[in-house]
């Protein structure tokens, strides 16, 4: 699949309801599906969603609030009960491996798979993960405990072939993926031919942003700086600011304001305080600053 795609999984906040799931989604990006987050009901959501256990690979707590990782210890024991044996690659703040370790110990149900822990201290944003198609980079937040958002970038994928030219100058197929890493080749005839008459270029690399609790904090700014995707938590509207200050959360309106100094292109809200009685008055508050706000829902997907 090309570009990005996002699941929804939960986007509420505090304790699960009986129609709403606390934070956890799953970023298909380049191959890869890394899940964020995994609060209580991760699982089930998974399988309503039809994502396979399987291709998860890749997990990214931001911090150790419940509603962020108390669905990871199942989880975790589930992969153990369906018989995987990959490894899981588990990033999250110190402590995680303990608490997640104590909760196997106690039960007597250690991995039969290799569980991988990265655990994260640093106050400054770091690489984490980089293969040859993406890297991730932590982004540090302001919240009540330690917490880290996470930045997924694509890298700059090869050249597309102008298969007409090439044709044209009767290039051997053995020297289609050297042209496709951006190099020059010579012709039959002995005329190099520049790689920019052969080649388009990539499409250009995506990023998707995923802010977990926060106040408002301008600091994340250049690290998110025209990203495609934001996610950024909004617990409450504008008539709490004072409580989101206090509990260390942001409205939907400083989301947006985050959202039009970092030049993102598209804005999606969640973690939303269960007080209020729906989400319109969320996408409105936010497009008082910026124009393009999605609203995350339980099971949504969006595709950019």
């Amino acid at each position: 699949m090309n570009g990005l795609k996002l699941h929804i999984l939960g986007c509420y906040s505090a304790t699960p309801r009986t129609n709403t799931n606390p934070t956890a989604q799953v970023l298909e990006i380049k191959n890869h599906l890394f899940l964020i987050d995994c609060g209580e009901g991760t699982q089930v959501q998974l399988r309503k969603q039809k994502i396979k256990f399987s291709r998860i690979k890749h997990v990214f707590i931001s911090h150790l609030h419940g509603d962020h990782f108390f669905g990871l210890p199942g989880l975790v024991s589930t992969f153990r009960l369906l018989g995987r044996e990959a490894p899981l690659h588990i990033y999250g703040p110190k402590g995680i491996k303990d608490a997640v370790v104590l909760m196997l110990k106690v039960g007597s149900a250690w991995t039969n798979y290799p569980l991988v822990f990265h655990e994260l201290t640093s106050d400054t944003s770091e690489l984490i993960f980089e293969d040859d198609k993406v890297e991730v980079h932590t982004i540090p937040l302001q919240h009540r405990v330690y917490t880290n958002g996470f930045l997924f970038k694509e890298k700059l994928g090869d050249r597309k072939l102008n298969i007409n030219t090439v044709l044209d100058y009767d290039i051997d197929k053995s020297y289609y993926n050297i042209i496709k890493k951006g190099k020059d080749v010579t012709s039959e005839s002995g005329e190099l031919i520049p790689n920019e008459k052969l080649t388009f270029d990539p499409p250009p690399p995506k990023s998707y942003a995923f802010c977990s609790d926060t106040s408002y904090q301008e600091s994340i700014i250049p690290l998110i700086q025209n990203a495609d995707v934001l996610y950024h938590e909004s617990t409450f509207l504008d008539q709490h600011k004072k409580l989101a200050t206090e509990t260390g959360h942001s409205t939907a309106k400083q989301a947006a304001t985050i959202a039009k100094k970092a030049g993102v292109k598209h804005l999606i809200l969640g973690h939303y305080s269960t007080r209020y009685n729906g989400l319109k008055a969320f996408q409105e508050e936010a497009r008082e600053v910026f124009e393009q706000v999605e609203l995350a829902e339980d099971g949504k997907e969006f595709v950019f």
